[in-house]
């Protein structure tokens, strides 16, 4: 099986998983981001490890805070009454996702000049613009499709790059431990913290907004 085909597999299985435990919320929601924030932990700890006890906490905290803001946001729903949780985590996961597979497919299409060659030297610029673009756009017609605040299509574009600035410094903590991936836990893509490296600053970013009064 080509790469290509093994990372479209495990990452649809992944994003129906996401969606299932979102759907149901709960307890289900509560063991997928509990067991995902081990295993950025986990992952994070291996990488680091010999850089000092700074960095252990600082990935006890990397790890925490996204947790946290997704199960806080998606669980008060209705609370204030009118308030959208399922469908703000979901424009979370949009925003990250059409971001990082825009990015690779138009990076792959396009090629072009690199966006951080001594930090990850597969990324270019014209791949950036391309996730830039999806996320706007889908998580554009996520936010106007469910009613959300108008806010939620203006910052569909900067989450985007907040996502790629985390998928940098994944790549910069990579390059530094000199390791490829993170982990191996996800056929062709490497470790847990690999796929949510983008997620982390986005879902922090949706609670800020949330709690700044944008729900």
């Amino acid at each position: 099986m080509s790469e290509i085909w093994l990372r479209t597999i495990t990452g649809v299985l992944m994003i129906l998983t996401a969606l299932t435990a979102e759907w149901f919320g709960g307890t289900a929601f509560a063991l997928l981001v509990a067991l995902a924030a081990t295993a950025i932990y986990y992952e994070w700890a291996k990488m680091v490890r010999g850089w000092g006890l700074a960095w252990h906490l600082a990935g006890f905290i990397f790890a925490l805070l996204p947790a946290l803001s997704l199960l806080w946001v998606r669980e008060r729903g209705g609370n204030p009454p009118g308030s959208q949780g399922f469908e703000l985590v979901l424009w979370s996961f949009i925003v990250t996702w059409s971001a990082d597979i825009g990015a690779f497919f138009t990076g792959r299409t396009f090629g072009g000049p690199k966006l951080a060659p001594t930090i990850s030297p597969n990324k270019t610029i014209s791949g950036l613009i391309g996730g830039l673009v999806a996320a706007t756009l889908l998580g554009g017609i996520w936010a106007q499709s469910q009613g959300l605040h108008w806010g939620w299509l203006l910052l569909a574009a900067p989450f985007a790059l907040a996502s790629a600035i985390g998928d940098l410094f994944e790549s910069w903590m990579k390059r530094r431990a000199g390791v490829k991936d993170s982990g191996r836990i996800l056929p062709g893509h490497g470790g847990v913290f690999d796929r949510l490296d983008g997620l982390v600053p986005v879902s922090v970013l949706t609670a800020f907004a949330v709690v700044a009064g944008l729900s």
